[in-house]
């Protein structure tokens, strides 16, 4: 089992929680994407947010992988670019599930919580091969994807 650290410096443990998702399936553009929208939110805000993308109310803006993405009339932001992108939404939720427990073990108060820090990283590679004709293959990659999420007890000013 490989021995994970995380990317954010200067963890205070009295004032700050962490969480993290390590190697999942999901699209790491997506999750970029996801980790943008969602910096500086409340956790609660943030939970209302991922529950509207799902319900397909609230576009995730794409800042930058948005080439030939479509626009949409429902992005906040200012961004006209954007997408609903289900099943990382879905493994985001579960991160703000963890980091909320987390901060419930530590005695934080959740409506105090903010969202200081997403980092999204490319995590291992799947190598494998399609069958074509003729006897051979074509390669087929997938990538995996590391999400960590630190949260900070302070005055929310939004």
């Amino acid at each position: 089992m490989p021995n994970y650290s995380y990317a954010y410096q200067n963890f205070d443990k009295s004032r700050q929680v962490r969480s993290a998702l390590r190697e999942k399936d999901i699209s790491h553009k997506h999750a970029r994407e996801i980790a943008l929208a969602l910096r500086n939110l409340s956790i609660e805000k943030a939970r209302d947010y991922l529950e509207a993308v799902l319900r397909k109310e609230i576009a995730v803006p794409f800042r930058r992988y948005n080439n030939e993405v479509a626009h949409r009339s429902n992005i906040r932001d200012g961004f006209s670019a954007g997408r609903f992108p289900s099943k990382a939404t879905h493994e985001f939720l579960k991160l703000l599930d963890n980091l909320e427990s987390n901060a419930e073990y530590k005695g934080m108060d959740l409506d105090r919580l903010k969202i200081i820090n997403i980092v999204v990283h490319k995590g291992t590679r799947l190598k494998r091969f399609t069958p074509r004709a003729m006897g051979r293959a074509s390669p087929k990659f997938d990538t995996l994807v590391h999400v960590e999420m630190v949260a900070q007890e302070g005055v929310i000013t939004e």
